[in-house]
């Protein structure tokens, strides 16, 4: 057997589970579920309606804790396993509320008026939102936040490399389509472990920390051998990349993927098993380039498909 098996896991009950099924390690750990929870989405929202810099840094001060602290925990339950960590990927309206009763409680929670936090969601609502600032673009807008989960994610690694763990970290920067936001993103990455290591008194990190592209969008397959001179490993998303390619929503096709299935239009739910000659000839094509720029680049898949029969052989096929 080539494939690993690896599990998504973003809590420390996940990671356990997994490992006690024979996961590999974490292909995906996402990042904006520890953010979800009931008492850390009240600083996620103070850190959006945040009008000042400073803010902002004690919005973010409080929230770099919880991430370390979550992590921390799933990097020892993985022992001597890698995990991949995403940063985050969801557009930011997804954290704030939409219903009259809770925009009124965060309101009076931030000392802010019903109309001001109103006026804040509705600039943040967006005509496409899985189209629009999300991903690495985000991160892009909103730098201070990246280095806030990049700080987390490395001083997480440091804590459980002192207690004797054995930590592979992988960082994944999501909705990539061009090398520049790549090597952005590495350079905030390699500002914030000098920082971190400065801060610890470390000459260099106690581990491997390898940096990545998620591969969802056509561009991104079309231009590969440039992302893989940054990037050293590709993770692809299958769900958003077959929702670019083939312009289907997953949330609305429902309504005639069936008719499309019944005349012979598509085999199967291109949702449920990938497209292999569209969707999988751009990963097929996204490999090579990859593989040709970089020998040693790593190739995994996440998503719906990693768990078809009929996906999977496809994508043993291509080499991932």
């Amino acid at each position: 057997r080539v494939l690993q098996v690896r599990a998504n896991a973003d809590t420390l009950e996940d990671a356990r589970t997994a490992r006690r099924f024979g996961a590999e390690g974490i292909g995906l750990c996402r990042t904006e579920h520890m953010l979800f929870g009931a008492d850390r989405i009240a600083t996620m929202r103070e850190l959006i309606l945040s009008a000042t810099a400073e803010e902002r840094s004690r919005a973010l001060a409080k929230m770099c804790p919880y991430q370390k602290k979550d992590l921390v925990d799933i990097f020892t339950a993985m022992d001597g396993l890698p995990v991949t960590v995403r940063t985050l990927d969801p557009p930011l309206h997804e954290f704030l509320p939409h219903e009259e009763l809770h925009i009124r409680g965060l309101a009076e929670a931030m000392g802010l008026t019903v109309e001001q936090v109103s006026l804040r969601i509705s600039a943040l609502r967006e005509s496409n939102p899985m189209m629009g600032m999300r991903g690495v673009r985000l991160s892009i807008v909103q730098r201070e936040l990246v280095r806030m989960q990049f700080r987390a994610i490395l001083e997480a690694c440091l804590e459980v490399s002192k207690a004797g763990v054995s930590v592979r970290p992988e960082i994944l920067i999501p909705f990539v389509i061009t090398k520049k936001e790549l090597d952005l993103m590495r350079d905030e990455l390699d500002a914030v472990v000098k920082e971190t290591l400065e801060k610890n008194g470390a000459g260099t990190l106690p581990y491997d920390l390898t940096f990545g592209a998620m591969i969802e969008l056509p561009r991104a397959t079309l231009r590969a051998g440039e992302l893989a001179g940054t990037a050293q490993f590709f993770s692809f998303g299958t769900n958003d990349l077959t929702q670019s390619t083939l312009g289907l929503s997953r949330d609305d096709s429902a309504r005639f993927i069936d008719p499309y299935v019944r005349d012979g239009i598509f085999s199967k739910d291109p949702f449920q098993s990938i497209d292999t000659v569209g969707v999988g000839e751009l990963v097929r094509l996204a490999a090579d380039r990859g593989r040709e720029a970089r020998k040693d680049l790593a190739l995994g898949v996440c998503g719906e498909h990693g768990g078809d029969p009929e996906s999977i052989k496809f994508f043993n096929d291509v080499g991932l």
